[in-house]
């Protein structure tokens, strides 16, 4: 996470990155850039409080998981984490709404490869079975997305993107995505807690 501030629309922004989540109810900006990665926004619909997740991947795999790897690089946390952030805000879980974004194929257009799908569907179903509306969605296609999220309101600018800046946001994708692999395929030593 990384707290900069927006000239443009002279306000705090916080940026995020997979793995991590932002809610408040200030007048702030919450901001990421996605390309294959999934970002869900709740927003209170009663209240002024509104936050943004970044996930990879919906779920991990592996019968040795890391206590550090049930983050929210995984959809399943990154959506509890979120809505947790949410109610410590104040917000009601009856009272959320969503937005979905991302999944787009900017690694490889012509790759079959089905981790985007796989994070869509993923957070319509998670939102689905929480019975939390969605009340909009911009997702698949070819190109990378920089959302702004102005957490006060709940309104989300959205700029759909490729060229160079897919490029590089894909290529901080897959080497995540390795990083992420790798950890998966790592034993974890044996732990005794008292």
């Amino acid at each position: 996470m990384f707290h900069t501030f927006n000239r443009k629309f002279n306000r705090e922004m916080t940026i995020i990155h997979p793995g991590e989540y932002s809610a408040g109810s200030e007048d702030i900006i919450i901001c990421t850039i996605l390309g294959s990665c999934v970002s869900v926004i709740l927003i209170d619909a009663k209240k002024p409080c509104s936050g943004m997740n970044h996930f990879m991947l919906a779920s991990g795999h592996g019968k040795h998981m890391p206590i550090e790897d049930l983050s929210g690089r995984y959809g399943v946390n990154a959506m509890e984490l979120l809505i947790n952030d949410m109610m410590k805000h104040g917000s009601d879980r009856s009272s959320l709404t969503a937005k979905v974004f991302g999944g787009g194929h900017v690694i490889d257009t012509q790759n079959t490869n089905a981790i985007p799908e796989t994070n869509v569907q993923f957070a319509l179903d998670f939102l689905e079975a929480e019975r939390i509306p969605v009340v909009s969605q911009d997702t698949g296609g070819v190109h990378g997305r920089n959302l702004l999220l102005f957490a006060r309101t709940g309104q989300v600018l959205l700029k759909r993107f490729t060229g160079n800046l897919a490029s590089r946001a894909a290529q901080e994708e897959l080497e995540y995505l390795e990083k992420l692999r790798a950890r998966q395929q790592k034993p974890v030593s044996d732990i005794t807690l008292f």
